[in-house]
């Protein structure tokens, strides 16, 4: 991400269950900027706008992955988890990200009753490029990707000026103790060793100038 977010912790009294979908709705239609909206950990994660140079370098990995085979790579989609009960518990937009598949029509009937967001059932691969907003992709989200079981998950850290892949998703009864259980890690400039069938990515063009 390219700027900081603006947090909005949930201060509904608890027998009133809320929409997460219809609040970022509602959140973004008050906004007077274009904002992306998330929802993680309980609260809405604003972000205002990316500039060209992390949507470029989000877009290069993905034609990185794209083009090494990954075919279903790409970027801008939103992924919701939800519970077994159907409340939805996460609404993220990777940077980047692999789909397992083509969506089928249940993937877009999914799409469709939840307003626009596909089931990150679908991710193979999540990826996230820090850049100032370096807290909310090394925390909530590390643990997001991680307690909805996407097998993995791509960190670029500008502010750290390292790469990280994290693999072996660990699911924990508690979503806020689950973690990988495998990390590489590498200096930003260097390729980064994904596990099969991805390749190693070429984090060069994502060094700042």
């Amino acid at each position: 991400m390219a700027a900081d977010p603006i947090t909005e912790p949930m201060n509904e009294p608890m027998n009133e269950p809320h929409d997460p979908i219809d609040l970022l709705a509602a959140l973004e239609g008050a906004s007077d900027v274009p904002l992306r909206a998330e929802y993680i950990e309980g609260i809405p994660v604003l972000t205002p706008p990316a500039d060209h140079r992390h949507n470029a370098g989000a877009f290069r990995i993905a034609v990185q992955l794209s083009s090494a085979g990954a075919h279903f790579a790409g970027i801008g989609n939103g992924y919701c988890a939800d519970t077994r009960g159907g409340a939805v518990r996460t609404l993220v937009i990777p940077d980047f990200y692999v789909m397992r598949r083509e969506p089928t029509e249940l993937d877009e009937a999914y799409r469709r009753a939840h307003r626009g967001w596909y089931s990150i059932e679908l991710l193979a691969l999540a990826g996230e490029i820090a850049s100032t907003n370096h807290e909310t992709d090394t925390g909530p989200k590390y643990r997001g990707y991680a307690a909805a079981g996407v097998p993995v998950y791509v960190l670029v850290h500008r502010q750290e000026k390292k790469a990280y892949a994290f693999s072996d998703p660990v699911r924990e009864e508690d979503p806020a103790k689950a973690h990988y259980a495998t990390r590489v890690e590498v200096d930003l400039g260097r390729p980064l060793p994904l596990p099969g069938p991805y390749p190693a990515l070429d984090t060069a063009p994502l060094l700042e100038d």
